[in-house]
């Protein structure tokens, strides 16, 4: 072993980058996180695997395209709570733009 070794060109990190995937720190609620675990171990599998696979099912799911269906029962549903709102703010009814 030499007595002097020169790290000024090293790099600080994981010493085999894994391609595809990244490290990060997130906050999990104990609740949701002691389900994944439970489930995992169950399953034979690892939990943040389990969480991986969570997530990219939901980002598929609600990546659908807005259809002229779903938006008007979105918005029989979300117009009369707006309405309710603009009511109750104004004292009255709303006016019709101009």
């Amino acid at each position: 072993m030499r007595t002097g070794y020169d790290f000024s060109k090293g790099k600080r990190g994981a010493a085999i980058p894994l391609r595809g995937k990244t490290r990060i720190s997130i906050f999990i609620d104990d609740a949701v996180l002691e389900e994944f675990r439970a489930r995992a171990e169950k399953a034979g599998t690892g939990y943040q695997t389990m969480m991986n696979d969570a997530l990219r099912t939901h980002l598929a799911e609600t990546d659908r395209v807005v259809t002229e269906k779903a938006l008007r029962q979105i918005l029989r549903q979300e117009m009369p709570e707006y309405l309710k709102g603009l009511k109750g703010r104004s004292g009255g009814r709303a006016k019709p733009r101009r």
